[in-house]
């Protein structure tokens, strides 16, 4: 039986992988912090169904700790099995002007957003290299391809994720592993109803006003991506075109921003 492991699993855009891939039957581990969202979690994908929460472990762990990541999936893989498929979606942003902003602060949202993923992903790797087969998703995030004012750390971080993305792909593909990353848009999550309340409208001038994707649109997407392979994955227009044409569509937006300001 196929086993999916998602750090991040307990809302928004990893709660729904989780819900997709527990109905295709996969058994399903959700990592994150909080016991009581776990909890919470489990019972809204379970649905009173006594099959599918034979099919749910959760873990609560700090994806900082990397000891305590590797300890959390080989408790995952004794219940479930191997992992077979890995989504690293947990994430932190804390919207603040770099001067502005606590060192802790910055440095917590790059522990989280890289270092993070990097503990999961080395958690899962060698055993997937073993076996010859796997697939690694890494959820980045739209402000990967733009800088934004009040989010230096945030866009450092999820840019940083397209790289890694790029050399563990060119490391991984001799062994059957797959290595992919996707860029989702603001999406409407419990982080982001948070996010929004410190977004200022300096980031709101370069962001425009696009409204946020739901949740299961931005999951099903991202597993669409999982099942044919996808290098990257690319949200709607705008931001596809600012993946694919940055170098000259970035400078339009930032003088459009600033001309916005002087207004």
């Amino acid at each position: 039986m196929t086993h999916a492991i998602i750090t991040g699993g307990s809302s928004g855009i990893g709660l729904e992988i989780a819900r997709l891939y527990l109905e295709r039957g996969y058994h399903v581990s959700l990592l994150a912090r909080r016991v009581d969202l776990l909890e919470e979690a489990a019972r809204f994908l379970a649905a009173d169904r006594s099959e599918v929460t034979a099919r749910i472990h959760t873990a609560s762990v700090d994806v900082v700790d990397g000891a305590a990541v590797e300890a959390a999936i080989r408790q995952a893989e004794s219940v479930h099995g191997p992992c077979d498929l890995l989504v690293a979606a947990a994430g932190r942003v804390d919207p603040a002007f770099f001067d502005a902003q606590f060192p802790e602060t910055f440095q917590a949202q790059i522990d989280v957003n890289v270092f993070g993923v990097a503990h999961a992903v080395r958690s899962v790797y060698t055993g997937m290299k073993a076996r010859g087969r796997g697939r690694i998703m890494l959820v980045s995030s739209g402000a990967a391809q733009i800088g934004i004012p009040a989010y230096a750390a945030y866009c450092a971080s999820k840019a940083a994720l397209k790289g890694f993305a790029e050399a563990l792909r060119a490391e991984a593909r001799p062994f059957g592993v797959v290595v992919s990353v996707c860029y989702p848009p603001d999406t409407r999550t419990p982080q982001y109803e948070r996010e929004m309340l410190a977004r200022p409208v300096e980031a709101k001038a370069i962001m425009g006003v696009l409204h946020p994707w739901e949740p299961l649109v931005v999951a099903e997407r991202i597993v669409k991506g999982l099942d044919r392979g996808a290098a990257e994955v690319h949200f709607g227009f705008a931001l596809t075109m600012l993946a694919l044409f940055g170098a000259f569509i970035k400078p339009v937006i930032y003088w459009r921003a600033a001309r916005g300001r002087r207004a």
